[in-house]
């Protein structure tokens, strides 16, 4: 599909599809959407009466214009108030607009939406996110697709001719996210420490990026004891990934992206019991997902930021070879750990990768994991978790994912809950008290990090819809891929 800039006005535009973009008290049909109303003989008025149109955000109507119009058919999409219009207002009616043109069988869409905070670049990279990921559809495992697609060839975001630089941005940046959307997706007979390590190969090649895999032999010279401890009861070998790119010159500032990698998730000896939702922990590798969708996304954008992308990824089973519950794990930075619930294994892998990445001397690391249910029972399905030992890092992640349209709250940091992790044996348990579990998680993960800027990422909720919502069709979402690049492109 294409897109364009142009600069022709929608009184001039042609085309089988225009979208309009209408706040709630923008449905009088006067100024500019009366004069096209009156050149397409009153059809706009027709549409808003006879469907009662509000402009209500995230609402849409549709009708074909009559007579030998250059327009095929008019959409008008909801804004909501004006005073309310942010940045994924726009992305979410570029998404409408795109679906609805799809539906209606359309090969041409012209979009005229108003600019956000009167910033050209911002919109037109919105715009051209909402349409991507909108239109985006995981047919890979249908043996005969009943939608084989949409059928928009072409899509021209009128008023922004100068502006194809920040669409290729945006299209660019949708490419992680549909990245990360299809390895969530994917089965754990597909998506396997295997293949996720063959498609960092891809990466590296296809981007320019550095790649290290370190094997079960690595891993253990290097006293990742708590990461092994998971991997123990597979078949699968566990592939400790770190990606890296690297900008030309000096890089203004060192990040690193860890991600949680598990590919499926059993509970261990601690089994997930039936009715839990253990068919859907082929979803537990969604940090690792949004870890590769923003190296897709970096690797096409190129800043002038060096950031390390790094994953441990298992599989956590059972067979005779599993840990116990009771077992006492060794992590790489020496610090025992008691291990109380076979099914807190997310954790126990991203500690050891905590303490790899602390020492490539980065001067932020951000982790994110579907970590805890916990999390999800505090803030729902659509919000995710926020802790951080830095206030900066943390404001910078929050900036970032307003942007990006992510939902987060930051939670506290609560010292006097570790009590509920200490251990009689090691020096930590891997799990506290039910009360408080997403902090106590954020908790155990601090130990870990000694002196690094550090933010620790909850994405239980939002990783997957189970329902189509805004430009989120039903299934995985690639939820934290556009926060993590903002984050990176931030100038701070």
């Amino acid at each position: 599909m294409e897109f364009q800039g142009i600069e022709t006005p929608r009184l001039d535009w042609s085309g089988d599809a225009l979208a309009i973009g209408v706040f709630e008290e923008g449905t009088e049909v006067t100024g500019e959407l009366g004069q096209l109303n009156d050149k397409l003989g009153g059809t706009i008025a027709e549409l808003i009466a006879e469907v009662e149109f509000k402009g209500k955000d995230n609402s849409s109507a549709v009708t074909r214009v009559g007579g030998g119009s250059a327009i095929r058919k008019i959409i008008l999409v909801g804004l909501g108030k004006s005073e309310s219009l942010t940045v994924d207002s726009l992305r979410r009616a570029a998404g409408t607009a795109a679906k609805v043109a799809s539906k209606e069988k359309c090969k041409t869409l012209g979009i005229d939406l108003p600019l956000w905070n009167n910033d050209p670049d911002t919109t037109a990279q919105a715009i051209a996110e909402g349409i991507e990921l909108a239109l985006f559809k995981d047919l890979r495992f249908k043996s005969d697709p009943e939608e084989k697609g949409s059928p928009l060839e072409r899509v021209e975001l009128l008023g922004l001719a100068d502006r194809q630089g920040s669409i290729t941005r945006g299209l660019q940046i949708s490419s992680g996210v549909n990245l990360a959307r299809e390895l969530v997706a994917a089965p754990s007979n597909i998506v396997t420490p295997m293949s996720m390590a063959e498609m960092a190969e891809e990466l590296a090649a296809e981007y320019g990026l550095d790649l290290e895999i370190l094997e079960q032999e690595d891993c253990q010279n290097l006293g990742m004891g708590a990461f092994l401890g998971v991997a123990q009861a597979s078949e699968m070998p566990p592939k400790f990934i770190h990606l890296t790119y690297k900008p030309q010159g000096t890089p203004r500032r060192k990040l690193a992206i860890v991600g949680k990698g598990l590919t499926f998730d059993s509970g261990g000896l601690n089994i997930k019991p039936t009715g839990s939702g253990i068919e859907m922990m082929k979803t537990d590798m969604s940090g690792s997902a949004a870890t590769f969708g923003a190296a897709k996304a970096i690797g096409q954008l190129k800043p002038d930021v060096e950031v390390h992308f790094i994953t441990a990824v298992t599989e956590n089973m059972i067979s005779g070879r599993a840990m116990h519950p009771g077992d006492i794990l060794t992590a790489s930075n020496g610090k025992t750990i008691e291990v109380n619930n076979t099914d807190a294994e997310g954790r126990l892998t991203l500690a050891d990768a905590l303490v790899f990445t602390e020492k490539l001397g980065v001067d932020a690391i951000v982790d994110l994991a579907t970590l805890t249910g916990a999390c999800v029972v505090a803030l729902g399905n659509d919000i995710a978790g926020l802790w951080s030992t830095d206030e900066g890092l943390a404001n910078q992640l929050l900036t970032a994912s307003k942007t990006a349209g992510e939902k987060f709250w930051q939670l506290p940091m609560e010292e006097s809950y570790f009590e509920g992790l200490k251990s009689l044996h090691a020096d930590m348990k891997n799990t506290g008290p039910r009360p408080g579990g997403s902090i106590t998680a954020a908790l155990f993960l601090k130990q870990f990090v000694e002196k690094t800027p550090w933010a620790h990422l909850d994405i239980a909720g939002p990783v997957w819809t189970e329902k189509d919502k805004g430009y989120n069709s039903a299934g995985a979402t690639g939820f934290g891929v556009r926060t993590l690049v903002n984050w990176v492109l931030n100038p701070a």
